[in-house]
């Protein structure tokens, strides 16, 4: 087994209202069941960051991603599986219905686009200590305000 960490890519995606989409993960799901999440996911093998973002963003919305604003971070975190992640992730456009996503069956439940002033929404069905996807989204408000929008 690798002792390298899974490498992650991760997507912010902007609506023209400066909202960010957020989607909740199936309470099947082995890691952080029902909670919500952005979208993103994990580098397949010959795969660059910026490749992962593109096609996950297309597997779990339906959406092309059509501008890339900006990095948002990069975090280090791991979860229960004990195997370490680093992600990074993106503000990003995306051409689509921004009102009807397709999601993926069996994976995510429902979708939100929130407001900065409603990151708190994000706490739920976290443990008390976690706090990862709401400190990712109080940064990606944070390089919002940094470009303008």
């Amino acid at each position: 087994m690798s002792t390298e960490p899974l490498r992650c890519a991760g997507a912010l995606i902007v609506d023209d209202e400066g909202r960010i989409f957020f989607q909740r993960r199936s309470p099947d799901r082995k890691l952080f069941p029902n909670t919500w999440d952005i979208v993103g996911g994990h580098l397949e093998p010959g795969e660059t960051v910026e490749e992962a973002l593109f096609r996950e963003v297309t597997e779990e919305t339906g959406w092309t991603v059509s501008l890339v604003l900006g990095t948002v971070g990069e975090y280090r975190y791991t979860p229960d599986d004990g195997i370490d992640r680093i992600e990074t992730d993106f503000l990003v456009r995306v051409d689509g219905d921004l009102a009807r996503p397709r999601l993926e069956p069996g994976k995510h439940t429902e979708f939100r686009w929130l407001r900065e002033d409603e990151v708190a929404v994000l706490d739920e069905h976290r443990d008390v200590n976690d706090g990862l996807i709401r400190r990712i989204a109080e940064d990606g408000f944070r390089a919002l305000h940094l470009i303008g929008l």
